[in-house]
């Protein structure tokens, strides 16, 4: 059987990483994805995804203390 799936672009896995800290995923799309994902990007995304979301709570934080 032959597999004619194409790798994921970098934006998609980075909608992958996003869709994964919301915690909410349908199995059949995470199975697509783990086929499709480039693990370089998984993480190079992870970490992005993981720095957006610490300066957006500084954000918060500073603006509530102000």
């Amino acid at each position: 059987m032959k597999d004619d799936r194409r790798p994921a672009t970098f934006g998609q896995t980075l909608r992958t990483v996003l869709w994964s800290f919301f915690g909410v995923r349908k199995r059949s799309d995470h199975e697509r994805d783990t086929a499709s994902i480039n693990p370089v990007h998984v993480v190079v995304a992870g970490v992005l995804a993981t720095a957006g979301f610490v300066l957006i709570l500084l954000l918060i934080v500073r603006s509530v203390v102000r």
